[in-house]
């Protein structure tokens, strides 16, 4: 039997999937020793080719969630507190983003007025200044707005980073989807506005649910200018958690792998939802025939 000329021969094939191989155990071997440490009793691991847990246990992931703060009113479960932070910021901050880049992005995408081209320009020369350039003044601006240790302020420095970002994706996202689509749905009796809810935002949607993934993704991970803004514990987000375990006078590896891996949950999760609706709107917005 002859193969098709562009199906990969026998040899081409096994020498692809080892190469796949290879990169998933070298992506995967650093998350091996993490899991290992987290689930290691009184003995840590030692340096083996397959890292594994010795004297499996529970108790360093307990430790992690069962942290308590004592307050005038009684004590608060610290890291519940701690994680809501994170959620509460990352979700506001990917909404805020979505929010305002969507209708920003379709406009600079589909119609011509003064200004745009500059407009253009001075978004993207705002991505090209670190946030750690900005570190004083935001704090004193949110100094003066009473904002600091607080989620609002937080939520504010992050969706100022994030919505020139999320403009440039989408803008590209809206130049392209076709103008016919729209146009016939507008010869059918739609308005521009029914158009762009029913035709482009759909046909959009992988576009729009990446963005909003990042956003929500560099909110979480943010620890600069979290660890900066933030000082009292209640309001910490989980990257200035996992850093106290690691400091000078002290270092809790068992701890800090432990809480990287309930970090992870909350972002595996995410993504398993977030890649159901990215396929899912490989197929919307279709035109009708």
């Amino acid at each position: 039997m002859t193969r098709e000329p562009d199906q990969p021969s026998l040899l081409e094939s096994i020498g692809a999937h080892v190469v796949l191989i290879l990169a998933v155990i070298f992506a995967l071997y650093p998350v091996l020793w993490v899991i290992a440490l987290a689930f290691s009793g009184s003995r840590p691991p030692v340096a083996e080719m397959v890292p594994l847990p010795h004297d499996a246990t529970l108790a360093h992931f307990q430790e992690v969630v069962s942290t308590t703060k004592a307050t005038p009113d009684g004590s608060i479960w610290l890291f519940a507190r701690q994680l809501v932070n994170s959620l509460v910021v990352s979700i506001a901050t990917a909404a805020v983003g979505i929010i305002i880049a969507v209708p920003t992005a379709y406009a600079l995408a589909r119609f011509k007025f003064l200004g745009k081209e500059r407009g253009v320009r001075a978004l993207l020369a705002t991505q090209m200044f670190p946030t750690v350039a900005s570190l004083i003044p935001l704090y004193l601006l949110l100094d003066r707005l009473h904002l600091l240790d607080s989620r609002t302020g937080l939520v504010v420095c992050y969706a100022a980073t994030s919505v020139p970002f999320a403009i440039f994706q989408l803008r590209a996202a809206f130049e392209a989807i076709p103008v016919d689509l729209e146009e016939a749905a507008m010869v059918d009796g739609a308005t521009r506005f029914e158009a762009f809810l029913r035709v482009v935002l759909p046909a959009a949607r992988p576009a729009i649910a990446v963005t909003a993934l990042f956003a929500f993704m560099s909110a979480y991970n943010e620890f600069i200018l979290a660890a900066t803004l933030l000082s009292k514990a209640e309001m910490f987000t989980l990257p200035i958690v996992l850093q106290s375990y690691i400091n000078q006078y002290d270092t809790r590896n068992d701890l800090f792998a432990a809480g990287a891996i309930l970090v992870s949950v909350p972002v595996m999760a995410l993504f398993y939802v977030a890649q159901r609706h990215l396929v899912a709107g490989l197929t919307a917005g279709g035109v009708k025939g």
